[in-house]
Parts: C-alpha cells; structure tokens; sequence
C-alpha cells in the first residue's frame, strides 16, 4: 500500500486518533480489499447491485431493508428526503423546496443534540426546530429535553423527528419514537460511530426508529466514503431513488419488486438531490464484504485485538516520569490516556507528533485537560511498535 502512494509522493501516517475523515477513515482488512478489487474489474447492474446489497443489509439489522451510502452523512441527507417526499416523484423533483407552495417543512431535534452533521438534513430545505434546554451540559441544572416537548413541537409542517445516537442522548430513543409516532411522524436516527457493539446494527430499529444512518468507514471496516441506511422498505426505496441514475427509457426502470416497487410510483422520477452522494460498485462490494465480517467476529474479540496494541505501547512507556498512563478498558473501544503535565506539554507533544516523521495522530480532543488519547482502531500491524517508539523518544527527551 505504501508504494501506492510513494508514487504520487505522499507518506502514510501513522493514525492512532481514529477513523475521521481528515485522517482518510481507516484501514481495511484484506478481504475488503480483494474484494473492492475484484469489483472494479467488470461493469454490472448497479440497480441489481443495490437490491442484493439491500437484502444484507436487511439480514444483518432486522430492518426491512437497507441501502449503501457514500457515509453516514449521506444516509441522513438521503433519509431525510425521503421521509419529506415518500415515493411521489413530483415531491421528490421539487426538493429542496418541501411544499407545492414553496413552504418549507420542519425536523424537530432536541437541542443538545444539534451539531455540524445536521447541515445534512437541512440541505434538503427543511428548518430545524429546537427543542429543549441542555442545562446538564451548560452547567445550570440537571434538565434537558423531554418527550413532551418534542410532543408539542409536532405540527403540521413536521416531516420527522431527528435523534443523534448516544448513550447519553436524551428523551431515550423509546419515549421520542412514542411521541413520534403518535403524531404519526418518522423518525432518523444518525447511529454513525455507534459500532460497536454490534448489537447496535439492530437495537436501534428494535426500539422504533423508522430509518438508521450508520459509518461503513468506522470499526465496519469498510470503505471511508460508504455508509447504511436501514429501516422502512417504502422509505429505503425513495431514499435510493432519489440518488440512483434515473436517466431510464420510458418502462425500462424495472428494479427487483423488494427493493422498489415501481407499481407505487406515479412515474419515474428526475435525478434526485441525492445524486451527489452515488456510490460505486467498489463501496457497494466493500462495505458488505465489510459487514459480514463485522457480523461474524464477537465484541469480545474485537476488543482484545484493540486492546493488544495498546497494552503493547503502554508497556513500552512504563516508567517514563514525564507521561500518566491509563489504559481505558471498559468501554466498547479500549483507549489509552497520555496525561502530560498539563495542557501545554500536551500540545507541545502533539505538535512533535504531526510535525515530525513518521506523522503521528493522536486524539487531541483533551488537551485541554493535558491528556492526548491513544485509540487503535486505525493502527496497522506494524504501527504499536513504531508509535511506541516514537512517543518513547519524545517523552524521553521532554
């Protein structure tokens, strides 16, 4: 892989903050690349692709069906139209205007869940309507939102309800689809870095929620710009409409019947405002051939395989007096802390780290505290040692 991109002069880093996107995601394993391979090689259906790719995903999650993305960002975007136009392909040609009269349609989100991936939702011209004060988190009481409120916020102009996964997100999952629901009115859920556990694939469609976005370039494993959404056939099926090639003969768009029923569509939609998030027939190959490997390796072994690397550079800073060390072992994805002596040798050590060779990422995302965190999801084989033994030498030298 290295001489891939000694050709065009670019050195691989060594990425020990995780799968982000500025980091290029992560590393796939052999198969998934074999396979992302084998599918460049020849030309097929892509709509057969898709339907096949569908039934996976479905299998794997419970859903009633599933669709490849081009990430998790994309699967919202695409979810989100959907829940705004169903399968009426004249709603879907006039996004991102969300009314036949120009009116624009709400998401109701609680507040402390707002952030920079919302802009995903609001590009199909919905406005998001907060709800909610996160006192919790600004310091000023222990509330948040309630269902309720989220109750209340429901109106006429409401085309979903927005909730962003995470073990500290509030109202649960259960009580926001009830409310939902009750007004007769869907719900998204962004699950993007909530693998693993890889019961999450189907916990949070057990709870309700009518379409979940998940990464394919996180701990999937798969392709960096590749994704799922799974959930309600009828809105699986508008969501891939409205980002597949419609540029069809009339009667010859004749998907598989359980991925798109054209006898419910009044005619064949434009191109989508989705289109821009298509997805390749090596995401599409990759990303399952990324999940079925997910699916098959236990939490418990994934977990040893993370926690074997850094136990392996713990060990070889042991002792050091400039450096802390706290191997975080119980959650899902094992990290470990560096905590320096303070927020500026923190930063000092980070600005060696990326400014030297090989460049070195950490998590920077507790500086401010004068830790730097270790996460391995992203280290190749051979990376431990070599990241080891250049946090040694710095740490040494400091």
């Amino acid at each position: 892989m290295s001489d891939v991109y000694a050709r065009w002069g670019i050195e691989p880093i060594i990425n020990a903050k995780g799968p982000g996107t500025r980091l290029s995601g992560g590393i796939s394993r052999p198969e998934v690349r074999a396979a992302m391979a084998d599918a460049m090689a020849c030309c097929v259906d892509i709509v057969e692709l898709h339907a096949r790719a569908c039934e996976v995903i479905a299998r794997h999650t419970g859903a009633e069906a599933g669709l490849v993305t081009s990430g998790a960002a994309a699967g919202l975007l695409l979810g989100t139209a959907a829940c705004i136009t169903g399968l009426d392909p004249g709603a879907m040609a006039r996004l991102p205007l969300t009314g036949k009269a120009g009116a624009r349609g709400e998401i109701v989100m609680v507040r402390s869940q707002r952030n920079q991936y919302d802009h995903a939702l609001r590009t199909t011209g919905l406005e998001i309507v907060e709800v909610g004060l996160p006192d919790r988190y600004a310091g000023a009481g222990c509330r948040d939102a309630e269902p309720w409120e989220i109750a209340d916020a429901i109106g006429e102009a409401t085309r979903l309800v927005h909730w962003v996964a995470d073990p500290q997100s509030r109202p649960p999952l259960e009580a926001v689809v009830e409310v939902a629901h009750g007004k007769g009115v869907p719900v998204v859920v962004d699950a993007a870095a909530q693998l693993p556990p890889k019961a999450n694939l189907r916990s949070y469609l057990a709870a309700g929620a009518d379409l979940v976005a998940f990464s394919g370039g996180k701990a999937l494993g798969g392709p960096q710009a590749s994704g799922i959404l799974c959930g309600r056939r009828d809105l699986i099926a508008a969501a891939a409409m409205q980002m597949l090639d419609m540029d069809y003969p009339a009667g010859f768009f004749r998907p598989p019947p359980g991925f798109i029923d054209v006898d419910r569509l009044a005619g064949l939609p434009a191109h989508g405002i989705g289109r821009p998030c298509k997805v390749g027939k090596e995401q599409i190959i990759g990303l399952l051939a990324a999940l079925e490997l997910f699916v098959a390796e236990e939490d418990d072994e994934r977990h040893a395989r993370w926690l074997g690397a850094i136990t392996t550079i713990a060990d070889r800073l042991e002792g050091l007096p400039a450096v802390g060390l706290q191997i975080r072992a119980d959650a899902a994805l094992p990290t470990l802390a560096l905590t320096l002596a303070g927020a500026d040798a923190a930063l000092a050590l980070y600005e060696e780290l990326v400014s030297g060779r090989p460049v070195v990422h950490l998590d920077p995302e507790e500086l401010g505290s004068g830790r730097l965190v270790l996460n391995p999801m992203c280290l190749a084989e051979a990376d431990a040692p070599r990241l080891a033994e250049r946090l040694r030498a710095l740490l040494q030298a400091s």
